[in-house]
């Protein structure tokens, strides 16, 4: 057994604040990346604070807006990577289920959320960033 399974394995019997209700949904189907990366090799300077909020900006700008309702279909008939607006933590949750992501918030933003941004793959390579009502403020877009 891997190390990453028997992680696994942990995990599903932590109980945590949440009694283990996300294990099933969210953690168990997550997959071990079989592609072998040569970390020593690659230059990954731009995950430096100062760097990376730069970095960050730029993919989510190249990113096409989409806006209105029925978001899952739209972003399916998109190529390249979504942005969808989030109003407030109703409209998230709204999105997320679209979607079927985690939905959970603490301390007023999405959890994983960077500078209230959610970044998850969608049916293929394709990202989709949900972003908050101040984010494209705190990674100076507008």
């Amino acid at each position: 057994m891997s190390i990453f399974h028997a992680l696994l394995e942990v995990l599903r019997f932590l109980q945590g604040s949440s009694l283990g209700q996300f294990f099933k949904q969210y953690l168990e189907p997550i997959k071990l990346n079989e592609v072998q990366v040569d970390w020593k090799s690659m230059d990954l300077s731009y995950l430096l604070e100062d760097k990376y909020v730069i970095h960050f900006a730029n993919i989510i700008k190249k990113a096409k807006p989409v806006s209105g309702a029925d978001f899952a279909q739209k972003a399916r008939n998109i190529d390249g990577d979504v942005r969808i607006k989030y109003k407030d933590q109703w409209d998230f949750e709204n999105i997320a289920q679209q979607f079927g992501i985690f939905q959970e918030w603490k301390d007023g933003v999405p959890r994983t959320a960077y500078k209230g941004v959610v970044v998850f793959r969608y049916q293929t390579t394709k990202r989709i960033f949900l972003v908050g009502p101040e984010s494209l403020k705190l990674l100076q877009i507008e």
